[in-house]
């Protein structure tokens, strides 16, 4: 065999390092880090899970952050947990992709299977701005725990500042402002259902008396 021959039949495993190995040995590298890095902080991996490159915590007063099982984070993650109290908990087999935001001082609850679009963020607060004798900066904000139950998937660059029902699905481009109830199709900012697909019984009575 000539040694140009022997090069390009060693090219073929290129694909299975760039694609599979080399990835998953990278994230490796950063979970270690990630612990090493926040001692102070209480953050839990599951099994087979994924941090893509530019995954970041920010965890200055500590805070937990509990991930399921296969659970992952494409490129560009972000966290930033307002104090020690703030909690996000991740269910197993769900997706973040690209330049996906969480910023939390309560709780969010991402579920099971749950899918998270480019460029979207989750917050559980809301800046305040009426007091026009305080400066808005200065106003602070109101909380709210957040849950984003099972099987939801919230499309790209969506703004999620309040919960989502099981297997609800959020239009691309969305701001969840109000509670979303499962099975419904939501869309706009702010979003509202403009579709039900799960058991008759459980449908909407906004959707009902629309009918």
């Amino acid at each position: 065999m000539s040694r140009a021959a022997g090069v390009l039949r060693r090219l073929r495993y290129l694909p299975l390092i760039g694609y599979g190995r080399g990835p998953r040995l990278m994230s490796a590298l950063r979970k270690r880090w990630v612990l090493f890095r926040h001692p102070h902080a209480t953050i839990q991996f599951g099994r087979d899970v994924y941090l893509g490159p530019g995954f970041s915590l920010h965890m200055p007063h500590g805070g937990t952050l509990i991930v399921g099982d296969r659970v992952e984070f494409r490129r560009d993650f972000r966290a930033e947990f307002g104090n020690g109290s703030a909690r996000i908990e991740i269910g197993a087999g769900s997706y973040l992709t690209y330049g996906v935001l969480i910023a939390c001082s309560t709780t969010i609850t991402i579920g099971e299977r749950c899918g998270i679009g480019f460029n979207s963020s989750v917050y559980d607060g809301n800046h305040r701005y009426r007091d026009l004798s305080t400066p808005f900066l200065a106003q602070g904000f109101e909380f709210r725990p957040v849950a984003i139950e099972d099987d939801a998937q919230v499309h790209s660059t969506c703004t999620v500042i309040n919960s989502i029902g099981h297997r609800a699905v959020i239009g691309a481009n969305s701001v969840v402002t109000k509670p979303i109830p499962p099975y419904t199709l939501a869309v706009g900012a702010p979003a509202r259902v403009i579709d039900y697909f799960g058991p008759a019984e459980m449908k909407p009575p906004e959707l009902i008396e629309a009918t």
